[in-house]
């Protein structure tokens, strides 16, 4: 009868205390994930300096995946320019620094370049040279504007002429080809080559120069 007894009264006592146990592990589940959820802090958003070389690596980006054309560059280069150009005017104008109508007026034309950078980096156009001579030093001279880019060597102006000049050249080339069932004559081929060692010595001038794309926060 003692055995019974104490039978009946060790149960509840074990059912009691395994739902205090339970009870206690969802209030300290639930209170941890209430200090992770105080706890997480928003990213902060990106400077003014960090949205520029952002732009300018996924130029560079597409610049080397062939993403994008010599004349989609040049223009993409040319609006970070002008850019980048206000933004030293207002800094000028506020002692090195940007009024906070200032940023939101930067971050505005840094969205809109942002939305073309993805317009032309995903459109029809692409830059395909070929597997000839020419094409490969075509090619070559794009990754070395990439790297400059990248690297800060090149500027957002410097980028636009070189560009423009690449166009210039690349768009002599389709002419000549169409005009000779796609092949280049050993004059063109020659014409071609002398105006890329002139493009050539002007990407190593401007990449060595003293200008850099050195932005400020």
């Amino acid at each position: 009868m003692s055995f019974q007894f104490s039978k009946w009264i060790v149960m509840p006592a074990a059912v009691l205390l395994l739902g205090t146990v339970a009870m206690g592990q969802d209030t300290s589940s639930t209170g941890s994930s209430t200090q992770g959820t105080t706890t997480t802090a928003p990213a902060p958003k990106p400077t003014i300096a960090q949205r520029k070389e952002n732009q300018q690596d996924r130029i560079a980006n597409g610049v080397q995946s062939g993403q994008l054309t010599a004349g989609e560059t040049s223009k993409l280069e040319t609006k970070e320019a002008a850019i980048n150009g206000e933004t030293r005017a207002d800094r000028a104008a506020n002692g090195g620094k940007l009024t906070a109508a200032e940023k939101q007026q930067v971050n505005q034309q840094q969205n809109q370049l942002s939305k073309q950078i993805y317009n032309d980096k995903h459109n029809a156009n692409t830059a395909q040279y070929g597997n000839s001579k020419v094409g490969q030093r075509q090619e070559n001279q794009q990754d070395r504007i990439a790297q400059g880019i990248k690297s800060g060597q090149l500027t957002a102006g410097e980028t636009a002429k070189l560009e423009n000049q690449q166009k210039g050249i690349n768009q002599q080339v389709k002419a000549d080809r169409a005009a000779n069932g796609g092949k280049l004559t050993t004059g063109e081929k020659k014409q071609v080559n002398k105006e890329q060692n002139g493009a050539s010595k002007n990407i190593y001038n401007k990449k060595h120069n003293a200008n850099t794309q050195k932005p400020k926060k």
